[in-house]
């Protein structure tokens, strides 16, 4: 019963993931399970659910024997303006012509002995999409409709192991599947612009896949404290061939290093209190980090060290409470916040990508509904940012400047079984 429980969920996550986008701290997700959602992504010394592993493996031989499933829909509302331009591309732009995602996820837990424990983790780890129906960048240019497609999948197996009651270490390997679509970029697809012109835009999906391997470790340092840390190395994915002439190096994509750090409080009997500490090194990626001015000292598009998005490292700081009503009855909330990672001179090229926002709010609960069953819920709201340009349009584009903006809602709905 157990094995065709978790077949039917990773079923479902597979069929639902395509559909898939998510944008919080940059282009990763806030948070990994409706339990972690609901404390606005806390989870390093705080693991809930069987997807503790997605954040820290360690996390895995404190969770017990376990399935949870659960869905989110995410609603991100972003756009850009453009003025003072030369070429006559001022204006507002909506890219929400398509507005709703779903993001699928499950995890499995199982503990072999009083020490071990295994599981996997599957889960939309982040990605961008924007859909501008009045093309933004149609006075330098291009045609049709405007943006771009990214969603990434993590399939995360871990092993956990108790090296004493209160000491837990975990590792994990965690395979990564990314697809990505490009469109209206013709202003862009041209031997000045870029290496390969040809391969820029309106190619459809392409897709990568790359390992990488997470650590962690949960301590309990004193008798209501727990400390956790986690680390997730980069991992380099094959290359987006149709996109060669967009992506540094040929098409490269690769999925930055993560690391972080946590602590978790038992305040009360019925009260807990928790943070983490993240930081996303989203700049060692150069398809993403470099600025778009190399463009202009030779870096075209595509070649290698060549242009990118111009994005900076982040890093967020997480604060959720938990408060066990009774038996049955959980609540939860949480608020983190991010560095932001688009300058204010990098924002044209963004327009594809304005993952500006900042600051989240979260509020969730949990109710068990029979002997091993539990519904859950969360919601985040995400209020509006905007990044005001300077200095962002080159002149060779018109000049002038461009603004980004970004808010986002979600909504989590998720369902665990006591194995």
């Amino acid at each position: 019963m157990n094995l065709r429980k978790t077949l039917l969920a990773a079923s479902l996550a597979a069929a639902a993931w395509p559909f898939a986008a998510s944008a919080t701290n940059g282009y990763f997700a806030h948070g990994y399970g409706v339990r972690a959602q609901g404390v606005a992504g806390v989870s390093i010394a705080l693991p809930q659910d069987g997807l503790a592993a997605a954040a820290n493996p360690a996390g895995t031989a404190l969770v017990g024997d376990r399935l949870d499933l659960g869905v989110s829909l995410f609603r991100p509302d972003r756009g850009a303006s453009i003025r003072g331009n030369g070429y006559g591309a001022n204006g507002d732009f909506s890219g929400n012509d398509t507005s709703n995602f779903l993001i699928p996820e499950f995890g499995y837990a199982r503990q072999l002995s009083p020490n071990l424990g295994w599981g996997v983790a599957v889960y939309g780890n982040g990605g961008m999409n924007t859909d501008y129906g009045r093309n933004p960048f149609g006075a330098f240019g291009s045609t049709g409709r405007a943006g771009v497609d990214l969603s990434q999948l993590f399939v995360t197996p871990s092993v956990a192991y108790k090296l004493t009651p209160s000491q837990s270490i975990g590792a994990a390997v965690t395979f990564a599947y990314q697809r990505f679509a490009a469109r209206g970029l013709g202003a862009f697809d041209n031997p000045m612009t870029s290496s390969n012109p040809g391969s820029v835009t309106d190619r459809g999906h392409d897709s990568s896949t790359g390992v990488g391997i997470k650590l962690g470790w949960i301590g309990e340092v004193l008798p209501t404290v727990k400390l956790g840390a986690s680390w997730s190395s980069r991992i380099e994915t094959g290359e987006l061939g149709r996109y060669k002439g967009l992506f540094e190096g040929g098409g490269g994509f690769d999925v930055p290093a993560n690391y972080g750090v946590g602590v978790a409080w038992q305040a009360l009997p019925a009260l807990t209190l928790a943070a983490d500490w993240q930081r996303i090194e989203y700049s060692s990626v150069k398809a993403v980090g470099n600025p778009l001015s190399v463009l202009f000292s030779g870096g075209q598009l595509g070649a290698d060290n060549g242009a990118g998005f111009g994005w900076r490292d982040v890093s967020t700081v997480k604060l959720g409470a938990i408060y066990q009503v009774d038996e049955r009855l959980t609540l939860r909330a949480g608020v983190s916040r991010n560095q932001q990672a688009v300058s204010a001179n990098q924002t044209f090229v963004n327009i594809l990508a304005p993952g500006v926002v900042r600051n989240h709010y979260s509020l969730g609960a949990s109710l068990k509904s029979g002997p091993g069953g539990e519904w859950s819920v969360a919601y985040t709201r995400v209020p509006r940012t905007t990044v005001s340009g300077s200095g962002s349009i080159p002149a060779s584009f018109g000049g002038g400047e461009a603004d980004l903006r970004m808010s986002q809602d979600v909504l989590t709905v998720g369902y665990s079984w006591a194995l």
